[in-house]
């Protein structure tokens, strides 16, 4: 169980002062609850960029592979019918 200052009673706390702690611990539980947001995001992303580069490398094999392919053909076609 996380360690909470607002369930602690400690009794020369004031009740403003309980209520700037209880502010801040809600504020402090938001942030960590975005931040994970952000890191799941994160991965993600970079799982996504890994597969979209590696998807993008095959498929300029592929056009490398069609354009020498293309150009062999070229070569094979006689001078006069160019």
């Amino acid at each position: 169980m996380p360690y909470r200052l607002t369930l602690l009673d400690f009794p020369h706390y004031s009740a403003r002062m309980e209520a700037e702690l209880k502010t801040l611990e809600d504020k402090l539980t938001q942030f960590v609850e975005v931040n994970q947001r952000l890191r799941d995001d994160t991965q993600r992303l970079r799982q996504e960029l890994a597969s979209a580069l590696h998807r993008n490398k095959q498929l300029e094999e592929k056009i490398q592979t069609a354009s020498n392919r293309l150009e062999e053909l070229v070569q094979q076609i006689p001078a006069e019918e160019i």
